[in-house]
């Protein structure tokens, strides 16, 4: 596969390119279940953090979420780890560039996909599909970090649709997967993954060739994809740079879970946040765990539309049925109507912005994946948790189409892949 420039190139679709993966040596580490982590955006701090740290000397976590005084110190400490661990051997380059078939299996899930280096292209070429907006601020933390270490440390998760059929990419993935894979193991959360390359050449070809006619939905990675595009605006055409870490799921044929990201609105307790939206919500304190506050907001959502449970107080709040006037009021009129009745944009237009007001950064709101770790974090610290319903993938894909991004942590894709199974050096590829 050629390394195309960025001027000049007339191909259309994905190009996800072979590279020499840097990878764990089995015999330098504890364990390779010890030395992975979810992506750096999914490890609640502080207790997953030093759960990762101490789980292994060589826990990916020490690159991908360092501990310093200083950002500036963060990131040099990791690019010197990043060099120590290659000196002595805890990571070695493959002997050749290659695609990675990657399979993760659990939890009633079977995933199968490509890792590989794909060409970037910006939004307008259409090849890529972000959804989400990002914030500066973070595409600012991990530009530093891989500029640092000059390593693409985790492959951002995306999707595209395949024809179904059982040539292409489908077929070198299913013949591949019954060769013995490169490495196996299984994680904590009760994952088994496995990891196989691709280094034949006419294997190469078919999976180009096919995915040349794909385009991709970026399903969980926006601001790593944000700062690919900055570092490669950076360099010079025709540099590494031009290419970014990615695993590539086919969803014809291994649909992916869409789950929920949660807020955590630090500085604002339950019981202000409730007397304030009683306002223009009907609020209702519901009976029973936190699974059961779960089934009334999906039921909520099937029936009235927008709907959130807040919980901060030992118990569960539904809101729900909100004021029609004031939705009309609120939220903003130039997008389509898939978009204008999203929670999410309900959630930041009309309570966050209007109700709660509530500023969008950091020291006011956190972003929190796993339903029970926002529950007690506001519970710990006297915030609130705004659980979130999650949104269908083909109304994500829909609004990507046409050009439309969702407020930012709108969804969660899943299974995300393991950070640590293959990283990608920029100075061997």
């Amino acid at each position: 596969m050629s390394t195309p420039g960025r001027t000049g190139d007339t191909r259309q679709g994905l190009e996800l390119a072979p590279f020499r993966g840097l990878r764990y040596v089995p015999e330098r580490v504890g364990s390779l279940a010890a030395v992975t982590s979810p992506p750096y955006d999914v490890v609640v701090r502080p207790d997953g953090l030093r759960h990762l740290e101490t789980a292994d000397p060589h826990n990916i976590v020490r690159l991908i979420l360092p501990q310093a005084a200083t950002a500036a110190d963060r990131h040099r400490q990791a690019a010197e780890t990043l060099r120590r661990w290659q000196d002595e051997r805890i990571l070695a380059a493959d002997p050749e560039p290659a695609l990675y078939v990657y399979e993760q299996r659990g939890d009633g899930i079977l995933q199968r996909g490509l890792i590989g280096a794909l060409r970037l292209s910006p939004r307008e070429e259409g090849v890529v599909l972000p959804h989400e907006d990002v914030m500066p601020h973070i595409v600012e933390d991990r530009a530093a970090l891989m500029r640092g270490t000059g390593a693409n440390l985790e492959p951002l998760l995306f999707s595209y649709r395949g024809n179904g059929g059982e040539g292409g990419a489908a077929g070198v993935i299913e013949r591949v997967t019954r060769t013995a894979p490169l490495l196996s193991t299984t994680t904590d959360d009760g994952y088994a993954h496995r990891l196989w390359s691709i280094t034949d050449p006419d294997d190469l070809r078919r999976v180009g060739e096919d995915l040349s006619r794909q385009q991709a939905l970026i399903a969980d990675g926006h601001h790593r994809w944000a700062t690919y595009l900055r570092l490669r605006a950076e360099q010079p055409a025709g540099s590494p740079w031009d290419f970014g870490l990615v695993l590539l799921v086919d969803t014809a044929r291994y649909p992916l879970r869409v789950r929920a990201i949660h807020r955590l609105l630090h500085n604002l307790p339950v019981a202000e946040a409730l007397a304030a939206a009683s306002t223009a919500f009907r609020v209702r304190t519901l009976e029973g765990s936190l699974p059961e506050a779960l089934d009334a907001l999906a039921e909520a959502v099937g029936k009235d539309g927008n709907a959130f449970v807040l919980a901060g107080d030992g118990r569960f709040h539904l809101l729900d049925t909100p004021d029609p006037a004031l939705l009309a009021r609120t939220v903003p009129t130039d997008r389509p109507e898939a978009w204008r009745t999203l929670d999410a944009t309900v959630l930041h237009s009309v309570l966050l912005e209007h109700i709660w007001h509530v500023p969008d950064d950091p020291e006011h709101i956190g972003y929190i994946h796993e339903t029970a770790a926002a529950v007690e974090q506001a519970e710990r610290h006297g915030g609130t948790a705004v659980l979130m319903h999650p949104v269908c993938e083909d109304v994500v894909r829909e609004l990507a189409e046409q050009g439309v991004t969702m407020p930012r942590k709108s969804t969660s894709f899943g299974p995300k892949p393991a950070t640590g199974l293959v990283l990608r050096s920029l100075a061997l590829n």
